[in-house]
């Protein structure tokens, strides 16, 4: 497997203009004197300039991780799958070709045109972007989209729509669907997808993309065509309709996923994108797995259980550049890295 480049590298005009902002918003905050410390103490580091500077370190930190990945995509398996997925400040993943979107981080624009969107759990930077996702394609004049969220988080995601609704005063016209372990949903005539468990530090749950495939049964195999073509007409049933999982995406989860039997359809897809939060000995794997994430050292032990074509990994912490990434996949087994691209 190789995993071709989609994007050219992103331009630095988004670093450039950061810098200035937070230049400027700096030299103001340095002019006003402060008065107080937050929390009414006055300890040395404490002050309000001081939260908003790590604050505003956090935001610059993050905005270079994202220029790293901004707009990147690759092309595996025959599916050109593009994506954002930074750990904790926002993930978002799209595959065109299946005309589907999973999470929504802070809804980019290559998301919009995307009539499918699936979301994994309620924490901010998978599903923050869903109000502006909404909106943005009844600017656009594009139909209602369908969104699907686990049953468990439904009526909350209504709330937060009817609540932009009131505050915008606009429609927002979305089809939003509670789709629970082990039910099926029909995209189109020839793709369904289906949610499989995942363990995360909230409720969640990963999807499967599905192709349908009609094979003739196995009693008519030995027939010529004319007398398929006579049953056929005759009303009989001479096709079993079979399941091809396709694309499956977990979102944020802990390596039981992998473990778990029920995930059997997940593990042996076309194209597993999965998430990869920690690379290195400087965060364990406990810390990993008390925060509902993968350590890279975990989909190690556990290769053996990848029957997937790719493997696409994502939702790296931005503590690590585009260097330390290729670094740390390049020291996979060569077996699972042969099958590994990255986000």
């Amino acid at each position: 497997m190789a995993a071709v480049s989609l994007f050219s590298a992103p331009s630095t005009l988004l670093l450039s203009r950061t810098a200035t902002r937070l230049s400027r918003f700096q030299t103001l905050a340095a002019r006003k004197p402060v008065a107080s410390t937050v929390g009414g103490g006055g300890g040395k580091g404490g002050g309000l300039l001081s939260v908003l500077d790590r604050a505003l370190a956090e935001e610059e930190e993050y905005r270079r991780a994202r220029a790293q990945v901004q707009r990147k995509g690759v092309e595996v398996e025959g599916y050109a799958i593009e994506g954002i997925s930074v750990g904790g400040h926002e993930t978002c993943i799209t595959v065109p070709s299946l005309n589907v979107a999973f999470d929504i981080g802070r809804g980019p624009q290559f998301a919009v045109s995307q009539d499918y969107l699936f979301i994994t759990h309620a924490h901010l930077d998978h599903i923050g972007g869903l109000p502006m996702y909404i909106a943005t394609r009844g600017l656009y004049n594009l139909k209602p989209p369908t969104v699907f969220v686990p049953p468990c988080i439904r009526d909350d995601v209504e709330e937060l729509l009817q609540v932009h609704r009131r505050m915008s005063q606009i429609e927002l016209n979305v089809e939003l669907v509670a789709l629970d372990l082990g039910e099926t949903y029909e995209i189109r005539n020839d793709l369904v997808a289906r949610p499989f468990q995942t363990y995360h530090a909230i409720p969640s749950q990963g999807y499967v993309i599905y192709s349908i495939r009609r094979k003739l049964k196995k009693q008519y195999a030995h027939l010529k065509g004319s007398q398929i073509m006579k049953l056929k007409q005759s009303g009989t049933e001479i096709t079993d309709t079979i399941l091809y999982p396709e694309v499956a995406f977990t979102g944020d989860t802990n390596s039981d996923f992998i473990l778990d039997p029920r995930n059997a359809d997940a593990l042996r897809a076309k194209v597993l994108i999965t998430e990869a939060t920690f690379l290195d000995d400087h965060i364990d794997v406990e810390h990993a797995r008390e925060h509902g994430h993968m350590h890279l050292s975990e989909i190690m032990e556990h290769s053996q259980w990848f029957r997937n074509e790719t493997i696409v990994l994502t939702h790296f912490s931005n503590r690590y550049s585009l260097e330390d990434i290729r670094q740390a996949v390049s020291r996979l087994q060569p077996k699972l890295h042969s099958k590994c691209a990255h986000l």
